[in-house]
């Protein structure tokens, strides 16, 4: 049976640690998990916070599981 990597993101905010492990079978719950974390008043966790670790998590997915946005080509008439 082959390894499964384990992928982590970490935050460190004074003296606490916000640290998120996932595989990348789990890594749009990961996704969740920062937003249930920045919606949570009891958590120094913020929105921000949550934007910059999901984009360092969607920077990190295999290149099969990423989406690139390519804008419309501009059709002059």
């Amino acid at each position: 049976m082959p390894a499964q990597d384990i992928n982590v993101v970490a935050l460190v905010k004074g003296s606490e640690r916000y640290v998120f492990l996932y595989d990348d079978d789990s890594r749009a719950e990961a996704l969740r998990m920062l937003g249930r974390y920045a919606s949570n008043p009891d958590l120094s966790f913020t929105w921000y916070d949550a934007a910059v670790l999901s984009q360092k998590v969607r920077q990190n997915a295999p290149r099969s599981f990423r989406t690139r946005f390519v804008p419309p080509a501009d059709h002059a008439a």
